[in-house]
């Protein structure tokens, strides 16, 4: 069975599937963007000794680093499981399952931060490590839905309006909970209770709307049986190694995912970094920071439907080499841009908001294309993998550049080469060809 005939665009599976966009957002705006990482870090530092150190597992570690290496440490744990755990779901047919487990962990264990107080700085270690581990998972079990609920001619508008339901979501929800610790004296209530449960109120979130997709979605295929003494552990490895193998044959949908690490680290390390260029170089203070992160939650909402609507009519390929474009024009405005002027620091931050959502769904529909049948979620690991493993590249040139240079405003346009390198790769790839030789159907515009 091909991808297109498996295809259904069935609108109930599409809107149920839209709604883990908006239940998952909820940890990454909440509790990665907002509040964990302050929160952590004071707990982490009430646990230091007098040099500032805290030591889990015997191990010394900076209080202030401690929720970094947290994030760092998750993220190398998916670049181990993530492909493992994607040859499981589609060797068993169990992608539903699979989501359903990892969306719940992650979701548990981040309502678990609510006994984040006084100096347990580790069991907060401890479920961030297992929450964002187990988003990452969940992730490339929902990304693999794509091609089963979407022909190649819907790809675009469903995968953009599943990235702006996204947006909506965990916007709203951080707006809440912003409100509610601005104003928490009022309340009668602690800042570090109001932290607690914006923390919490995260994880019920994503828990509850995860109930949505689980409702509407189902699995494809038959389940297949194990071959005598083996495990899905061992059939995962094998079948990763095949898939690996196998990928020599798909150049194109190689040189796709080339052209993506390079973009996608620019454009992730243009999110991380914004705060600091603002705060640091361009003297924008807190309440305007706190602002722009809300409005690009809103703004990226219609950005992506926009998007989603010019890839349909002008293609894939067209619109995400457009959005590199605007990404290139934003990081060399903040270059010139004066310094002080909220206005216009919120203006750049609507012009990111613009391209975010849009370059991110875009990318994800086209990669659909490019994938053979039955091979969705290993794939869609590997794309995941590829985010979160390089991810490290372009923090790691524009803190180099600054301790370079002293110049934050040169360290953001160093990113620049993320950009135009991607965009040179990307020009490169044959959508035609690279859907041929998955065995799929391109769209009519690609």
């Amino acid at each position: 069975m091909t991808t297109l005939a498996a295809s259904t665009d069935n609108r109930r599976e599409q809107v149920g599937w839209y709604f883990y966009d908006w239940a998952n957002s909820a940890f990454s705006t909440t509790v990665v963007t907002v509040f964990l990482g302050p929160y952590l870090t004071s707990i982490a530092r009430n646990a230091a000794d007098a040099n500032g150190f805290v030591y889990p597992f015997g191990i010394p570690v900076a209080a202030g680093s401690f929720f970094p290496y947290m994030v760092s440490l998750s993220v190398l744990l998916q670049v181990f499981f993530l492909p493992i755990l994607g040859a499981i779901a589609d060797y068993s047919n169990a992608r539903k399952q699979m989501l359903a487990i990892f969306a719940y962990v992650g979701a548990f264990a981040t309502m678990g931060l609510y006994f984040l107080e006084g100096t347990n700085y580790l069991l907060g270690g401890i479920l961030f490590l297992i929450a964002n581990l187990t988003f990452g998972a969940s992730i490339v079990f929902y990304n693999a839905f794509l091609p089963d609920i979407a022909s190649p001619d819907r790809r675009d508008a469903v995968s953009s309006q599943g990235w702006a339901l996204g947006y909506l979501g965990g916007g709203l929800l951080l707006a809440a909970n912003l409100v509610f610790f601005l104003n928490a004296e009022s309340f009668g209530v602690e800042s570090g209770m109001a932290v607690r449960i914006s923390l919490v109120s995260a994880g019920m979130w994503w828990a509850i709307f995860t109930l949505i997709p689980m409702w509407t979605l189902r699995n494809r295929g038959a389940v297949r049986r194990l071959p005598p003494g083996e495990n899905y552990l061992t059939v995962g490895f094998r079948q990763l190694a095949h898939t690996f193998r196998q990928m020599r044959g798909y150049p194109q949908t190689l040189l796709f995912l080339a052209a993506y690490l390079l973009y996608n680290d620019g454009i992730q390390a243009v999110i991380a970094l914004a705060a600091q260029f603002g705060a640091e170089e361009l003297g924008i203070g807190e309440s305007t920071r706190i602002v722009t992160i809300l409005m690009v939650q809103f703004v990226a909402f219609f950005g992506a439907l926009i998007f989603g609507a010019l890839a349909t009519r002008l293609g894939s390929k067209r619109v995400l080499l457009g959005s590199l474009v605007i990404w290139t024009l934003v990081v060399s405005y903040a270059y010139i841009m004066p310094a002080n002027n909220d206005v216009q620091f919120f203006a750049l931050g609507a012009a990111i908001a613009l391209v975010l959502g849009g370059s991110q769904a875009i990318s994800r529909s086209l990669f659909s294309l490019m994938i053979p049948d039955g091979q969705e979620a290993e794939y869609f690991s590997l794309y995941e993998v590829g985010e979160r493993g390089t991810s490290w590249l372009a923090p790691l040139l524009f803190g180099v550049a600054y301790q370079m240079t002293g110049s934050y405003r040169i360290a953001i346009v160093s990113l620049i080469i993320f950009f135009i390198s991607g965009f040179i790769l990307l020009l490169f790839v044959n959508v035609r060809r690279a859907a041929a030789e998955a065995g799929n159907q391109a769209p009519a515009h690609v």
